[in-house]
């Protein structure tokens, strides 16, 4: 049983498309189980219908006003690099109105029905592909997989929105009577739950380096110290995630692929750039052609 994993990562998740529609288009990997967080959990179930380039389409067309209802955030590019800021009046708007969070997400609620429509999602269902999302359960203080196979296609829509919503920044979502939010805060790779639902090749991409090159520059502002300490937060639960489940595969002898960033891709993934994003995608595809090039002239000279 092959498992495709896909980690969180904001607007990086154009890399992780480039990567995965390399694996399933020309690799010819069948997957029959797909996992993602956060902007994995975006990614998934187009994946899951063979639909890479409509997601590429969608996903490398989103910006700021595709996500946000209330944007939290000025970004202005100074000297070819992106500044951001805080936009005052929609924080306080928000905190007026009695919100949790600094901004509003219903936009990309609104995205990700108007892209997935419930034809596909019953395609999906009835089929033999399991797609699965990861959120973070604040009030029962728990990580939980949602699978397509469990719910409805309106269920399921705010499960894959919900987790995406990286907080203060973007909504809380208040569902069964319980808070949710981004599932990155509990799991940001979840290979454990690959191995758990009993996939024995694992292939998956994390959108990160495999080592740390560079350090985050001084705050500048609340949402840059915020964002620092997120970043800090996100890359511990990451690497914890990684040896978690690096270690109950190799209990079970299962085999892991995984697919790091070559390179720093952006120290903002919440700024969404069509172009970069663009190339992004380019290079996962170029990257993973590379690395599967690489293990198939090993095998022959085996």
């Amino acid at each position: 049983m092959r498992a495709l994993v896909i980690s969180g990562g904001g607007s990086k998740g154009a890399f992780a498309g480039g990567v995965a529609q390399y694996l399933i288009e020309e690799a010819g990997y069948d997957y029959n189980l797909f996992i993602g967080t956060s902007t994995g959990s975006l990614l998934l179930s187009h994946l899951a219908l063979n639909k890479a380039e409509k997601m590429r389409e969608v996903y490398t067309s989103v910006n700021q006003q595709s996500i946000f209802s209330r944007n939290p955030f000025t970004i202005k590019k100074k000297h070819g690099v992106h500044q951001v800021g805080i936009k005052h009046r929609n924080v306080l708007r928000n905190f007026f109105r009695g919100s949790k969070t600094f901004g509003e997400s219903h936009n990309l609620k609104q995205l990700i029905r108007k892209n997935l429509t419930p034809a596909e999602f019953e395609e999906l269902k009835q089929g033999p592909k399991e797609v699965v999302v990861t959120v973070s359960n604040l009030s029962l203080n728990q990580v939980e997989y949602k699978s397509i196979n469990d719910f409805t296609y309106d269920d399921f829509c705010d499960w894959i929105w919900i987790s995406a919503n990286y907080i203060p920044f973007m909504s809380l979502v208040k569902k069964n009577g319980c808070e949710y939010a981004d599932g990155g805060f509990g799991c940001v790779v979840p290979i454990e739950e690959a191995v758990k639902r009993g996939a024995t090749v694992i292939d998956v991409i994390i959108l990160e380096t495999e080592v740390t090159y560079i350090n985050p520059l001084p705050s500048k502002n609340a949402f840059g110290l915020l964002t620092n300490l997120h970043g800090f937060m996100m890359d511990r639960i990451e690497k914890q995630n990684i040896r978690i489940g690096q270690f109950a595969a190799a209990n079970k002898n299962v085999i892991i692929n995984p697919y790091y960033t070559p390179t720093v891709l952006t120290t903002n993934s919440l700024i969404f750039d069509k172009v970069k994003m663009n190339l992004w995608w380019d290079s996962g595809f170029e990257f993973a052609k590379s690395r599967n090039v690489t293990k198939d002239s090993q095998v022959d000279l085996e």
